[in-house]
């Protein structure tokens, strides 16, 4: 056996020689391994896991860029004024130039024209004529362009409520791209008008509403709290584009009640935790909203403090506070007999007591009475005193009509006195007919009228009548009616002006039979100065808000004039229709309104598809299958019943409304039928292979993108002659090359 010490020898010596041995030599022992860490263990860099883990970033840039590109590309091609930019253009001067104008529309969107206007450096000079072309001073591209932006935003918008809705990759793109190759949408957003602001809003109050909707389970979060009060902004925005908003309101408001109900169910809930749920929503979604829909009033009025067309919508006291005003100019305070003066009907857009030569075609044939928002001599009318008073000679005494007294008003331009009697009026058959009679020696006591005070703005004594500030109403002495102005017109024989009549029921809060001195002369009184009481704002709200739901109501179809570019509501969901914005020369570019025909049509009949796929599942419960867990119900009540809902509520009063209808009144619908559209597909598809679930989507990708593509020439603008345009013209209804 050998000794310790050989055996270190021996073993020094091997040591020795192995640090000798160069690696890669015969007998050389092998190289050392490196001590395994965790980088080691990473997987080589993928591009596609790369792609895959990053979608959420770089999916919305791409389809950010392309609906940039699509909204705005060529926008500026087009140098004269296109369909309703001849509306709201001008409305755009009006903030400029800071005129009060009347519209039935609220005012944000305009507003926002307005901005643009000033930002693209502006001056309002222009009248914004139909098919007129832009002076070179107006920078009418960037007002577009400033347009386009709310319309391309719509789409990564789409793409983030798909993601919210819980839609698989592929239907997130799928919707994503129904919004950004849907022609109708593509055009509309090109041009000065408010129909991409509202579909902005309309999509960002979808958005909000789904990521509040994916916070329920975090209440009283800040992020919970945040989306809710950011649903409550974007409605409070829609409505005050354009009050279609309202039904996109109406939607959110449903989803909040059977939300509460769920709540008021769950016995285990704390009725404190209840009421601040109730109290979030309301201050939420009722408060928020109200706010923000009253202070683009409150800025309508701040910026419009001069006088210009709309004035004759708002009240008399209003209008004397406009700069450059006519209303009370120089008026005397006080109004006594012998004054010329004009009568303003304190019903909401309540215009002028009025009068002409022309008569009645039928009852008393006399001359008419009407109510005008038309500023004319015809609407003068000279204070008298009643007949019983001859001893009165308003050219050489001073005396001033009160409350209780009873008076006569003649007519400036025909010396005829305001008269009623037991004829039934032309149009409102149960008041009585006002017309204008006799002279001032020829009439009797129908001649005669109570003056009734209601309230004054300026002081509480009612002995003398005051301009502005007096709101009165004129009882008939004989019959005891009231005179009246309601929201009626008379046919075409009456000029379309407001009927006036004498109302039987005496409603002493009914404001179209309360009227008060616009404005009046007398040179034996000294002037006034009417202007120094203001009108409340709320009362001035509440005013215009009025007037505009009566002027939209008014909207309706004309029998005598043909309107090419109007369609009804069943045509539209079907894509029966296009709408040629402008004309059709060759030397002008041409632009028409059609959808995209496989987003129109999909979308249509996946509304029939979703009642299918419920049917199915009902017939399948209700034999006892039970096919789906709680979150497929979830998903089939919100991400396809909601979408549905939305597509009803702003669709369906289209059906009953009487006014003249466009096709683009179908587009806040269409949004919400993509959704359906959405739902159907991505359910349908969830169980397919991986491999036939991509070919089937690339195969629906290809022909959105292959059609918006075969008619990109109506959005960007037709050059030449139309009938190069004639393999567009799929059906005759499609005014393409007619």
């Amino acid at each position: 056996m050998a000794s310790p010490a050989q055996t270190t020898g021996i073993d020094g010596r091997a040591e020795e020689l192995r640090r000798r041995n160069v690696a890669g030599q015969p007998g050389a022992p092998p190289i050392a391994q490196a001590p395994i860490t965790e980088k080691s263990k990473e997987k080589p860099f993928n591009i596609l896991e790369f792609l895959d883990e990053y979608e959420f970033l770089w999916a919305p840039l791409i389809f950010t860029f392309l609906a940039f590109f699509t909204r705005m590309w060529k926008i500026g091609l087009s140098p004269i004024v296109t369909w309703d930019e001849a509306h709201f253009g001008k409305f755009g001067s009006h903030y400029l130039k800071r005129e009060f104008y009347f519209d039935v529309h609220p005012p944000l969107g305009k507003m926002l024209v307005g901005l643009s206007g000033y930002m693209a450096g502006y001056n309002g000079s222009f009248e914004f004529k139909s098919g007129e072309t832009y002076p070179p001073e107006l920078n009418y591209t960037f007002m577009r362009q400033f347009n386009a932006f709310f319309g391309a935003v719509c789409v990564p918008i789409a793409y983030w409520t798909a993601k919210e809705l819980n839609f698989k990759r592929p239907t997130v793109w799928l919707v994503t791209m129904m919004v950004l190759f849907e022609n109708s949408y593509t055009t509309i957003s090109r041009f000065i008008l408010l129909d991409s602001m509202l579909l902005c809003f309309t999509f960002t109050t979808v958005l909000c509403w789904a990521k509040f909707h994916r916070l329920q389970h975090d209440p009283f979060s800040p992020e919970w709290g945040f989306w809710l009060m950011m649903t409550g902004v974007s409605i409070g925005c829609v409505c005050s584009v354009k009050w279609v908003g309202a039904f996109c309101t109406a939607m959110v408001g449903i989803y909040t009640i059977e939300d509460l109900w769920n709540k008021f169910g769950d016995l285990k809930m704390p009725k404190l935790e209840l009421l601040a749920h109730v109290a979030f929503r309301v201050f939420g979604l009722i408060m928020i909203p109200l706010a923000v829909y009253m202070f683009s009033f409150y800025m309508h009025f701040l910026v419009l403090e001069n006088s210009g067309p709309g004035d004759a919508q708002m009240s008399s006291l209003f209008q004397a506070n406009l700069r450059g005003t006519e209303v009370g100019k120089d008026s005397p305070l006080e109004i006594a007999f012998g004054s010329r003066a004009t009568l303003k009907n304190m019903g909401y857009g309540g215009g002028l007591l009025h009068s002409h030569h022309q008569t009645y075609p039928e009852g008393s044939t006399q001359q008419q009475i009407t109510c005008y928002h038309h500023k004319d001599a015809n609407n003068d009318w000279f204070f008298y005193p009643n007949r019983q008073d001859v001893d009165y000679s308003p050219e050489e005494e001073l005396r001033y009509p009160s409350n209780g007294q009873t008076i006569r008003l003649i007519h400036a331009q025909t010396g005829r006195n305001l008269h009623s009697h037991q004829v039934a009026a032309p149009v409102t058959k149960k008041d009585n007919e006002v017309s204008c009679y006799g002279n001032t020696t020829v009439g009797d006591t129908k001649d005669h009228w109570i003056i009734e005070v209601v309230r004054d703005a300026a002081s509480r004594d009612y002995s003398k009548i005051r301009t502005l500030t007096t709101a009165f109403r004129l009882k008939h002495a004989d019959l005891g009616c009231y005179l009246r102005a309601g929201n009626v017109n008379l046919p075409q024989w009456g000029f379309k002006q407001i009927e006036v009549t004498c109302a039987k029921e005496n409603k002493p809060r009914d404001v179209y039979t309360h009227w008060n001195v616009e404005s009046h002369v007398n040179e034996k009184l000294p002037p006034g100065d009417p202007g120094s009481y203001k009108s409340p704002f709320f009362q001035d709200f509440i005013h215009l808000n009025v007037a505009m739901m009566t002027s939209n109501n008014a909207l309706v179809p004309d029998p005598d004039k043909q309107d090419d570019l109007a369609s009804a509501f069943w045509q539209w969901p079907i894509l029966h229709v296009g709408l040629r914005m402008c004309g059709w020369d060759d030397k002008i570019v041409k632009y028409f309104l059609l959808g995209n025909p496989a987003v129109y049509w999909g979308s249509t009949a996946s509304l029939g598809i979703f009642g299918l796929i419920v049917l199915f599942y009902l017939i399948r419960w209700q034999r006892g299958y039970a096919d789906l867990k709680p979150s497929d119900i979830d998903q089939i009540h919100y991400a396809g019943l909601y979408p549905v809902i939305g597509w009803f509520l702003h669709y369906i009063p289209f059906v009953a409304m009487g006014r003249v209808t466009y096709v683009h009144h179908y587009y806040p619908a269409l949004y919400f039928a993509i959704l359906t559209a959405g739902f159907c597909i991505d359910w349908m598809t969830r169980k397919l292979n991986k491999s036939v679930n991509w070919v089937l989507f690339a195969a629906l990708y290809t022909l959105l993108i292959g059609l918006f593509w075969l008619f990109r020439a109506i959005c960007f603008g037709m050059e030449g002659s139309h009938t190069q345009w004639k393999h567009l013209k799929w059906f005759s209804t499609w005014r393409i090359t007619d």
